[in-house]
């Protein structure tokens, strides 16, 4: 093989991605990390109370703690580079991106999940106009506005928790009968003033001029425009599998792994939320990291 092979080509800097490069680094790999962005969902988190060694830590000041850990090691990044393809040809893996192409032995994909849209009217026309995917990112900009969080997960009442301490009024637009979200995030939305939780809601078209003015929602037996200036869309998420088209997925499009992370394609491994491993944790996307790097240390030795 060429010199220009490496052992190993990491895809995703969230925390599935950012540890195996760790635990690359620490096993002296010869690796290559390809990502648009550093920290993934976790930097759209708010409040984190569960994350293992700290009682408290906002999503970006965790990612700020990754990539400080991960810099240690002077990985070789490619930052705000998209990656398009991976396939096995032969005995390496190609990967191909919106830059150009690279090869290694070994392949990670850990390029999480992103958000999935409403499909309604107006929601295209309005996006970064008042609506939006990310109440971390953006939340701030609707201090003292009327808002509206659609969604009944974990997610969603994050967002909403977020957006109390900005936002004039909140609704939280549900299409269950039920919140789903954990029990301890619903009982801190309860002692808000200034929530009000609409279930059996189906959101049918986003209103606006230039910006979001209102949002319409059908109810049970009528229908309302609620007058809000933004939209915050947490239904959940959708893997970042397409780019490996010969690897095996399940029913949602995740990625199906092995207890070794390993795919139905040798040399390719995945690990975090583009997975089918069950709960999606920032703390299980870590563990599953490293659990990919060493799948891949293991890999390398036998097939050398």
């Amino acid at each position: 093989m060429g010199r220009d092979v490496k052992d190993l080509i990491i895809i995703g800097a969230g925390p599935a991605g950012i540890t195996a490069s760790i635990y690359a680094a620490r096993k002296r790999l010869n690796f290559l990390v390809i990502s648009e962005d550093i920290g993934g969902q976790t930097g759209w988190s708010g409040d984190i109370e569960n994350y293992t060694g700290y009682q408290f830590i906002t999503g970006p000041d965790l990612v700020n703690k990754f990539e400080e850990h991960m810099r240690r090691y002077d990985v070789l990044f490619k930052e705000n580079e998209r990656v398009l393809e991976v396939r096995k040809t032969g005995e390496t893996v190609s990967v191909k991106t919106v830059k150009g192409e690279y090869t290694a032995k070994t392949a990670i994909i850990a390029s999480g999940k992103k958000s999935r849209e409403l499909g309604v009217p107006g929601e295209k026309e309005f996006k970064n106009r008042g609506l939006t995917y990310c109440a971390t990112c953006d939340g701030p900009l609707f201090s003292g506005k009327e808002v509206a969080v659609i969604g009944g997960g974990n997610s969603a009442l994050d967002a909403a928790l977020q957006l109390i301490r900005i936002a004039k009024f909140v609704y939280i637009i549900n299409i269950g009968p039920d919140l789903t979200g954990d029990p301890i995030m619903q009982e801190k939305l309860r002692e808000s003033p200034i929530i009000k939780v609409l279930n059996n809601a189906h959101v049918t078209a986003v209103k606006g001029d230039k910006f979001v003015t209102g949002l319409k929602v059908r109810l049970p037996g009528s229908e309302e425009t609620l007058n809000v200036q933004g939209i915050f869309i947490e239904i959940g998420l959708i893997p970042n599998a397409g780019m490996a088209p010969d690897v095996e997925k399940n029913k949602y499009g995740e990625i199906k792994v092995s207890a070794y992370n390993e795919t139905n394609v040798p040399g390719i491994f995945a690990a975090g939320d583009v997975t089918d491993v069950p709960e999606k944790q920032i703390v299980i996307a870590a563990g599953e990291g490293s659990k990919a790097a060493l799948g891949v240390f293991r890999y390398l030795n036998k097939t050398k």
